[in-house]
């Protein structure tokens, strides 16, 4: 019998060898990701921190690029790992902890944490660099040459020697290939396209699910013409984006040769004392050790809830709900981060600063399905979210954003991971109010019904239905009032809602012409309640909010078929719009531009609309977005739509809120 391993060219590879490489390639992305976020980090910020207000602008400049690519190294770990769940195998999010022994990964590649400057730009460019490119490597990463891979075929699966991460990958799309040429495609990808992720839970259209040779090419071509290994001439790949901070850095330090963009964070930073001397620093001062200590524990909840959304099958809520939860960590690591990069490293390494180390769980398999894991995510949230209680004592901002961030995913986890249901206790009411703000009063005989106040909504029961009133999401669009008159009773003491008063068909009519939901219904009749609309529609009203008619899923929860949604950023009702728009005098087209309108295969289902902390209203599922005239403006299947009133690119939204300080909590 012949033994088919990678160390022979000629044979195709087993599936347990192609596994073994694409697990080495994820650890790449892993590592890159990490050393790129650590140099972001340690950049300061403002003039505050001592830099000029040019300088101050590039140091912008330069973290928003390296934020940029590590976002992108996250991409290409999710692509590496549909390729690997393609195969049939289950993704790990392991690694190394740092930094990393020599031969660890190949083609001479030195990986350690290290704060930004001169040396570790030219690091980071010497990575990135395309095949043939005489890029030096930075001083203070060089590696002794060395080879490995190659020898007796061997049932155990051995690495590749390679020169650059492009010539890695170009080796292992032929592997692929020539494995998937020799079982054949439908057995080559055996593993169900389902449990993949996808731009539905990441937001990002360079994840798609893998489910051929074509499309796993496409995913390698993708992440070599992107970043590792790129030609030269792709002007927005990362060699070129690191090459560009390289020369901006090159005229700002020829200007002031004092020019120190970085704090002196530590190299590889530990918080245990290191048995031995080495390149590592001892973080011993406190508040930078349970800094790091909490951003350590962040990340590692982030990398088990990446690991545990590839176990969990499309269209499962609790996939997306992962995804979501672990992206949060993700802010609260980066703010931690900067934190440990501005506090003392203690005493025995004075003028240098801490840093976030990155350790790496021995155990960082994902959670087992079910009721467990769900346990075990709420209650490793609610021990972060107290620890970021416990930390922010101090004042600082970035620490009090931590906690806030921690705080709120706890409480969207034991919101969105808890099969009880928690409904307030019925609660008779004599009377409620009109929309027009009127008092109320008892009611008097023959009057309409009184309410009854369940969960925010007034239930008014009449002969073949239940009408409900949410004022909290009224607009005041005065359909109510005026296909209604009878019914709705406006600028009235007391009660105001008589269902009894018109045609039972008509009044529901009126209730599926109310744009925000707050007027609703339960029939008693025994016909249908409201259904599904047949396309989800996403209208964008001239100078107004979003007008949305689908299956609502709003930040985990069913919010029934219609909503009216702030996008001038200055609802004191968030998510909902309250007129301020008017108030503040809010301008904004009903009528942007036609985008990518291809029609989409199906144009229902359940639409998911989170709103992200300080940030637009992400939205997944299939949705067709129109201008106040009736118009296709896009469609899609994911998107984030603009809810602070100040992006250029409006509905969709193009980072403005970052820069302008939206804030997403309701003002009080």
């Amino acid at each position: 019998m012949t033994t088919n391993t990678v160390a022979d060219p000629s044979s195709p590879p087993s599936r347990e060898q192609l596994v073994h490489l694409l697990v080495e390639a994820a650890e790449l992305e892993h590592d890159l990701m990490c050393t790129y976020l650590y140099a972001a980090f340690s950049l300061r910020d403002g003039e505050a921190e001592g830099l000029s207000a040019a300088e101050a602008e590039a140091s912008t400049r330069f973290r928003r690029t390296i934020n940029q690519v590590a976002i992108e190294e996250m991409g290409h770990l999710a692509a590496v790992w549909n390729i690997t769940s393609a195969l049939g195998a289950a993704p790990h999010f392991g690694r190394g902890n740092f930094p990393l022994d020599p031969g660890w990964l190949p083609a001479n590649i030195v990986v350690k944490l290290a704060p930004f400057g001169e040396d570790v730009l030219q690091h980071f460019i010497h990575l990135e660099r395309p095949a043939g490119s005489d890029e030096r490597e930075g001083r203070g990463f060089e590696a002794a040459t060395f080879s490995r891979g190659g020898g007796r075929a061997r049932l155990v699966p051995v690495s590749l020697g390679y020169d650059t991460v492009g010539v890695f990958y170009a080796t292992l799309d032929d592997r692929l290939r020539a494995f998937v040429e020799h079982v054949g495609e439908k057995d080559a990808f055996c593993g169900d396209p389902a449990l993949q992720l996808s731009p539905l839970e990441t937001g990002l259209d360079a994840i798609e699910p893998v489910v051929c040779a074509k499309t796993a090419s496409r995913a390698f071509a993708a992440i070599v013409q992107q970043g590792e290994g790129a030609p030269e001439h792709s002007a927005d790949s990362h060699f070129q984006r690191f090459a560009a901070i390289r020369a901006e850095l090159a005229t700002l330090k020829a200007n002031n040769p004092g020019f120190s963009p970085a704090f002196p964070a530590a190299v590889n930073p530990v918080l245990r004392r290191p048995l031995t001397a080495s390149a590592r620093v001892w973080i011993e001062d406190e508040r930078a050790a349970a800094t790091v200590d909490l951003a350590n524990s962040a990340y590692a909840l982030m990398l088990r809830l990446l690991a545990y959304s590839y176990t969990v099958p499309r269209p499962a809520p609790e996939k997306a709900l992962a995804v979501d939860l672990g992206l949060g960590l993700m802010r609260a690591v980066t703010v931690l981060g900067q934190r440990a990069a501005r506090l003392p490293a203690g005493p025995s390494n004075p003028g240098c600063h801490a840093g976030m180390s990155f350790t790496a769980l021995r155990d960082a398999a994902p959670l087992a399905p079910g009721a467990s894991a769900a346990r075990f995510i709420r209650e490793r949230l609610r021990e972060l979210a107290l620890a970021g209680v416990e930390l922010d004592t101090a004042g600082d901002a970035r620490t009090s954003a931590a906690r806030s961030i921690l705080s709120e995913l706890a409480d969207k986890a034991d919101a969105r991971l808890t099969t009880a249901v928690t409904r307030l206790p019925l609660v008779a009411q004599d009377s409620i109010g009109a929309p027009s703000g009127a008092t109320a009063v008892r009611p008097p005989a023959g009057a309409p019904p009184a309410a009854v106040h369940v969960d925010g909504v007034d239930e008014i029961e009449g002969e073949k239905l239940t009408l409900l009133y949410e004022g909290k999401k009224c607009i005041h669009s005065r359909f109510c009032v005026t296909w209604g008159p009878r019914v709705f009773l406006a600028n009235v003491e007391g009660p105001w809602i008589h269902p009894d008063a018109m045609d039972v068909e008509a009044l529901t009519e009126i209730a599926h012409v109310c744009p925000s939901g707050a007027i609703r219904y339960r029939r008693k009749d025994g016909k249908p309640d409201e259904a599904a609309p047949p396309v989800n529609l996403v209208s964008v009203r001239e100078a107004g909010p979003y007008a949305v008619r689908a299956p609502i899923v709003l930040d985990g929860r069913p919010a029934d078929f219609r909503a009216t949604l702030c996008r001038c950023g200055g609802s004191k009702n968030k998510p909902f719009c309250d007129g301020t728009h008017k108030e503040i005098g809010f301008s904004a087209t009903g009528e942007p531009p036609t985008g990518s309108a291809d029609m989409l295969p199906l144009r229902d289902g359940p639409l998911a609309i989170d709103p992200l902390t300080d940030g637009p209203l992400q939205v997944r599922g299939n949705l067709e977005i129109t201008s106040g005239t009736g118009r296709v403006v896009a469609r899609v299947t994911q998107a984030k739509l603009c809810r602070c009133g100040a992006s250029s690119n409006k509905p969709f939204c193009d980072g403005t809120h970052a820069r302008i300080g939206f804030k997403s909590a309701n003002a009080t």
